[in-house]
């Protein structure tokens, strides 16, 4: 599926958590694309010098959905966010899509397990909701998300309804800094602290793992793994900021 340029007609926004909102859109074009795959947004008049800059958003909701959802955390000053954030139904934006390859891989006698931290679940939702992976599910499969505090945790209800419709399936929610004792997570601490909590018995080397989020958790969940006897080969990742150091 080759990238093209469209127009987009934003059909509605609303916050989903006190940082993160919501965009829906239709395109003046179809578009086909596979789940974890992104859309390249063109901001007007951001760049140097007045020119516009482009940014990649991952597509929240399945292929099969429509419209398109996007899931956009908002950052004071970011150039992307914000203007996003700007839109309401009926305005227009220019994007390019689909772009990117982090998109599940089959392989026999495997389970994978999808690990996010705040948006970087975008791609996952959009992958374990499509038919594809819902009509022929892996072996077991695990949709970690880790968050600070618990009003930040995205598509609780969702991926909870989806435990009794997908075979194998599980749904984990891990808070850092609860701002209550009852905070309704499945696990207190980061997701590098849940994947350490692991039994021996979990089947580490018969799991692909994609990680999607901040660069330091990504480092450090790819040591983790690779010190359980994980080959890189089954470790995937999409780095959705790099902290500074």
């Amino acid at each position: 599926m080759k990238a093209i340029s469209v127009q987009c007609t934003v059909q509605s926004h609303r916050f989903l958590t006190p940082t993160v909102f919501e965009l829906t859109f239709d395109t003046d074009l179809p578009i086909e694309f596979k789940g974890g795959q992104f859309v390249s947004v063109i901001v007007p008049g951001a760049g140097p010098g007045g020119r516009d800059l482009r940014r990649a958003y991952s597509i929240a909701s399945s292929p099969e959905a429509r419209p398109f959802e996007l899931c956009v955390k908002l950052v004071e000053g970011g150039p992307g966010t914000n203007y996003l954030n700007s839109l309401r139904a009926g305005d227009v934006f220019k994007g390019m899509f689909p772009y990117g390859d982090f998109t599940h891989q089959e392989k026999p006698d495997h389970g994978v397990c999808f690990i996010s931290t705040g948006t970087g679940i975008a791609p996952f939702r959009s992958i374990v909701l499509s038919e594809a992976f819902q009509k022929n599910p892996p072996t077991h499969s695990t949709l970690l998300l880790g968050v600070r505090e618990e009003n930040e945790v995205l598509y609780d209800a969702e991926m909870k309804s989806l435990t009794g419709k997908i075979k194998n399936f599980t749904w984990e929610t891990c808070v850092s800094r609860p701002t209550k004792d009852d905070h309704g997570c499945s696990f207190r601490g980061r997701v590098t602290d849940y994947l350490r909590s692991l039994s021996v018995n979990y089947p580490f080397t018969k799991t692909d793992y994609y990680l999607c989020g901040g660069g330091a958790m990504i480092d450090e969940v790819k040591k983790i793994l690779m010190d359980k006897g994980v080959e890189k080969t089954s470790i995937h990742q999409e780095v959705y900021y790099k902290e500074p150091k």
